[in-house]
C-alpha cells in the first residue's frame, strides 16, 4: 500500500531538547531573514514529555542562548541549587569529599534541580506558538530513502496490527513525512539512529559507546528532612570498586526528591541486577533516614550515554545530522547532557539555514557545517576536556583510581592532557561467565523502601496495546536458552529494571523457555545495549506506547 505522505523543510524526529531546541532555532532564523522554514516534529511519547527521564541538574548555558528571557516566560527552573554534597560510601559508612576539592565540572552552582519532562512541555509550548507542528503519539518506525540513497524523511509505524501480524479493524498505516533535511533526536541508542550508523558508517573512526543504566524515583519526604536545592552525589558502596556506579539525590520543591542510581553497563558479573543495586543502596544509612516516613510517587529507568568525545560518530549524512543524545553528548564528570543536547539542536538548526539561504530550492545535502560548527564550540571544547574522565576507570583500575586521576586531569591539567585515552569495548562484550563470578544476595524488598520490578513499572504508567507484535525482535530464538542461559544465567532476567524478561520452567525445574514480557516495557533500550550477542532489538511499539513519566 503507497502510504500518504506530508512535506516539510525540516522534519525533526524526537521531542527532547535536542529537537525541541532545533525547531525553536529554526523559527526564530526563518523570523530573522524573513524566509519561511516549515518545521515538524514526532514524539513517540503520548504526549510530549512522557518518555523524558534525567536526573535532572539542569546547566542553563544552552537555554540562555536559544530563550534569554526564559524566567520571564515561566521556564519551570525552579529550584536553583543552594547546597550540594559528595560521598564517598562503604557499607555502613560515609566519607565526605568537600565540593571545593572537587574538579570545577563536577560543581553545580549557578544550575537549576528540574523535571526535563516539564522543561520539554514547555520548550514544546514555545516552539508551537513560533509555528512548529508536533505530533505526539506518532513513533518514527522507518527511514525513507531516495532512490540516490539521501535520508528523504521517516515513516510512522502501521497502527493496528494485532499480535498475529494482520490487520485490525482499527488498522491504520502509517504516514511519510519528508524533509530537505531530517535531524534526529532520538535520544540514548535511537533505534532509526542506529540503522543510520550502520548504512552510513557513521561509527567507523569512533571508539564503541559505553553506557550507564539510570533507574530513579520520585520521593515525597518529611518536611523536616527536606533541604531544597540539596543536591548530593555518592561514589562506591553498593557497587564493587571494579564496578562503574554511583548516585544522585536532588532536592526540588514541595518536600520532593529524586533518588537514582546509575551503573555501567560495561560491567562483567552477569548476576548482577542493576534494578537491585538500586533498592539496595536505599538501605545505607546515609540514604535510608531520608526516606523512612516518605512515599515514592514515580519510577522510571533510562539509559544514557558514557562515550563521550571520542565514542561520537560521524554527525552528517546525505540529507540529515544526528543531534543531542543520539549521538551522545553526554558529559560524564557534570552528569549533564541536556544542555549540550540543546547546544548539538541548535547548531544544526543554524547549518539548515546556512543552507537555505545558499539554495533554498535544492541545497547542499551533506550539512559539513553542522561539523564544522560543533568542533568550533563551547560544546566541542567541553566534551574535549571531559575526554579521558569515564575511561580513566578502566585504565587505572576502577574507582579510586580513576578519582586520583580525575583530580589530576580535571582540576590540574584542567582538562588539556596531551593524551586520549579510549573505550576497547562495547558494553555486550565484557560480561564473563556465570560460573566464573560470585553470585549477589540482594534483600527481598520490604515495600517500604525498597521495592520489586513489578510494583516499580506500575508508577511509570507505562502502558502498551497489548494486541500487537511484540516491538522487542529475537533476531534467533535459540540465543537465549541454547547460548545466554548456559553460559551468562541469561543476564536479560537482570539487566531489564522492568521484568520484561522472564525464564520459566516447569514445576519440576526442567524445560526452561525466554519469555518477553513486551507490556512492561520502559523504553530504557538496555537490553538493545547489553545482550551479549547482540540479539536482541529494540524497535518501536505502536505510536504513544509505552511510560508515561509525570515531573520525572
Amino acid at each position: 500500500m503507497e502510504r500518504e505522505y506530508m512535506e516539510y523543510d525540516v522534519v525533526i524526529v524526537g521531542a527532547g531538547p535536542a529537537g525541541l531546541a532545533a525547531a525553536i532555532r529554526l523559527r526564530q532564523l526563518a523570523e530573522e531573514t524573513g524566509q519561511e522554514i516549515s518545521v515538524c516534529v514526532l514524539e513517540k511519547g503520548s504526549e510530549v514529555g512522557a518518555h523524558i527521564m534525567s536526573g535532572a541538574v539542569f546547566e542553563p548555558r544552552a537555554l540562555n542562548e536559544l530563550i534569554p528571557d526564559w524566567q520571564d516566560k515561566g521556564a519551570p527552573l525552579n529550584v536553583p541549587v543552594t547546597d550540594e554534597k559528595f560521598l564517598v560510601l562503604s557499607e555502613t559508612g560515609a566519607r565526605s569529599v568537600p565540593v571545593p576539592m572537587l574538579p570545577p565540572q563536577m560543581q553545580n552552582h549557578g544550575n537549576y534541580i528540574v523535571s526535563l519532562g516539564n522543561v520539554c512541555r514547555w520548550l514544546a509550548e514555545q516552539a508551537e506558538g513560533m509555528g512548529v507542528e508536533i505530533y505526539p503519539g506518532f513513533a518514527a518506525a522507518e527511514v525513507v530513502y531516495h532512490e540516490d540513497g539521501r535520508v528523504k524523511g521517516v515513516a510512522t509505524g502501521d497502527m493496528g496490527i494485532g499480535k498475529d501480524g494482520e490487520q485490525k479493524d482499527s488498522y491504520q498505516p502509517g504516514m511519510e513525512l519528508h524533509g530537505k533535511y531530517t535531524l534526529f533526536g532520538e535520544g540514548c541508542r535511537g533505534s532509526l539512529t542506529k540503522t543510520l550508523e550502520q548504512k552510513f558508517g557513521l561509527r567507523d573512526n569512533s571508539d564503541p559507546q559505553t553506557y550507564g543504566i539510570g533507574i530513579k524515583e520520585l520521593w515525597q519526604v518529611e518536611p523536616s528532612k527536606h533541604q531544597e536545592g540539596l543536591v548530593m552525589h555518592t561514589a562506591g558502596w553498593p557497587m564493587d570498586t571494579k564496578t562503574w556506579g554511583g548516585s544522585f539525590i536532588y532536592h526540588l520543591e514541595d518536600n520532593q526528591v529524586y533518588v537514582g542510581y546509575v551503573v555501567g553497563l560495561d560491567y562483567e558479573n552477569p548476576h548482577l541486577s542493576p534494578f537491585q543495586e538500586m533498592q539496595r543502596f536505599k538501605t545505607h544509612p546515609a540514604v535510608r533516614g531520608l526516606l523512612e516516613g516518605g512515599k515514592r510517587l514515580a519510577y522510571g529507568a533510562r539509559a544514557l550515554n558514557e562515550g563521550g568525545l571520542q565514542s561520537l560518530p560521524e554527525l552528517v549524512f546525505p540529507g540529515g545530522a544526528l543531534i543531542g543524545c543520539g549521538a551522545g553528548f553526554l558529559n560524564v564528570p557534570k552528569i549533564k547532557g541536556s544542555h549540550n543536547a540543546m547546544k548539538s539542536g541548535m547548531l544544526a538548526a543554524e547549518a539548515i539555514a546556512e543552507a537555505f539561504k545558499a539554495d533554498y530550492e535544492s541545497p547542499s545535502p551533506v550539512l559539513k557545517s553542522y561539523t564544522e560548527a560543533f568542533k568550533g564550540s563551547w560544546l566541542y571544547e567541553e566534551l574535549y576536556r571531559a575526554r579521558n574522565f569515564r575511561p580513566a576507570f578502566n585504565k587505572f583500575g576502577g574507582l579510586f583510581g580513576s578519582m586520583l586521576y580525575g583530580a589530576l586531569d580535571l582540576k590540574v591539567l584542567r582538562g588539556k592532557a596531551p593524551w586520549t585515552f579510549h573505550h576497547k569495548h562495547a558494553d555486550n562484550e565484557t560480561l564473563k561467565p556465570a560460573a566464573e563470578m560470585p553470585k549477589i544476595d540482594y534483600p527481598k524488598p520490604d515495600g517500604v523502601i525498597t521495592f520489586d520490578r513489578l510494583s516499580s513499572v506500575f508508577l511509570s504508567n507505562t502502558n502498551h496495546e497489548e494486541d500487537q507484535p511484540t516491538h522487542l525482535k529475537l533476531k534467533d530464538a535459540s540465543i537465549p536458552i541454547e547460548h545466554n542461559l548456559k553460559l551468562y544465567d541469561e543476564p536479560a532476567q537482570r539487566y531489564c529494571p522492568a521484568g520484561v524478561y522472564e525464564v520459566v520452567r516447569d514445576d519440576d525445574g526442567n524445560n526452561p523457555r525466554f519469555v518477553i514480557n513486551a507490556q512492561n516495557c520502559v523504553h530504557c533500550k538496555t537490553c538493545d545495549i547489553k545482550d551479549p550477542t547482540q540479539n536482541i532489538v529494540w524497535t518501536t511499539p505502536e505510536g504513544g506506547g509505552g511510560p508515561n513519566y509525570p515531573n520525572m
